[in-house]
């Protein structure tokens, strides 16, 4: 519980950094962050903004190359700035910003896409150059069932439905530890 706040705390303070914020207790989240073996671990994570319920960035990676925290904080920062369907997040608005936290299990390579369970894993897609991700909790948020979440999978990718059917594709599942700040704070 104390490692999803830290986390949480993190997220924020690096967004209120990167606008120009002088946060009063970074040293100390800091310290409590490099003490917490959890947050050392190799893992994938996604870092989702959310104002008033609306998508305001959601960026990730899939597999853990760095230790969990500095993903969050990356993650963060490219949420917030870099998402190129939004807008850059703004001083003005960020205090109405929710942050959601989705640190991922690892990847379990799978045959068939609609054997996976809506609003338990994830699925992420490939075919050649083209690629696509959706989290457990976007079928849940949507009131999806299989066929509409592994459908839209395939949008995310680029790509119509057909992709499903070209002997290139490769499909991974994975479920995540989801939390939020409404959750925790």
């Amino acid at each position: 519980m104390e490692e999803k706040k830290l986390l949480l705390k993190l997220a924020r303070l690096r967004i209120w950094k990167e606008l120009g914020v002088t946060v009063e207790n970074e040293k100390e989240i800091r310290e409590q962050i490099v003490s917490s073996h959890a947050l050392q671990l190799l893992c994938g994570a996604f870092v989702t903004l959310k104002e008033r319920d609306h998508l305001r960035g959601c960026i990730g990676t899939m597999t853990g190359r760095m230790p969990l925290h500095e993903t969050v904080d990356s993650m963060a920062v490219s949420s917030a700035f870099n998402d190129p369907r939004f807008t850059p997040v703004t001083k003005n608005e960020i205090k109405n910003i929710s942050i959601e936290i989705s640190v991922l299990s690892p990847m379990k390579a799978i045959e068939d896409p609609f054997s996976i369970t809506p609003g338990v894993h994830g699925l992420y897609l490939t075919c050649g150059s083209h690629s696509g991700v959706l989290l457990p909790q976007v079928a849940t948020e949507q009131n999806w069932g299989i066929k509409e979440f592994v459908h839209h999978t395939c949008y995310k990718a680029g790509m119509t439905p057909d992709i499903l059917k070209d002997s290139r594709t490769r499909f991974q599942s994975f479920t995540v530890i989801m939390f939020s700040e409404e959750d925790l704070l």
